[in-house]
């Protein structure tokens, strides 16, 4: 059974940092992409960033240059790391793993004010 599981959620005021952590059991986190979507309260789910298993990334336009996401293959951890956050940027932050199917997480709440 494959468990996907957040952490580093937490309020933070707009221009702070964040580093969101991800950590997945399993044989089959080293050879698939991994990577991170959020969801606004009344909004759909929106991609972030994934990277693969050699480490290629691609991000949303939305965070291109203010998050980078990075892998352990060894840990069987994915990070985010958020900076210059908005209020905008407020959000459930879910990670996922993409093998035969996707496998997400509980998500953890980042939650940028003043």
């Amino acid at each position: 059974q494959v468990q996907v599981v957040e952490s580093g959620g937490g309020l933070v005021q707009p221009g702070g940092s964040l580093r969101l952590s991800c950590a997945a059991n399993g044989s089959i986190f080293s050879t698939n992409p991994v990577g991170w979507y959020r969801q606004a309260p009344g909004k759909q789910r929106e991609f972030l960033a994934t990277i693969s298993s050699g480490g290629i990334t691609t991000y949303a336009d939305s965070v291109k240059g203010r998050f980078t996401i990075s892998r352990d293959n060894v840990q069987n951890t994915v990070h985010l790391q958020m900076n210059s956050l908005k209020p905008e940027d407020t959000a459930v932050y879910y990670c996922y793993l993409s093998a035969w199917r996707v496998y997400w997480g509980q998500g953890t709440q980042v939650t940028v004010d003043s």
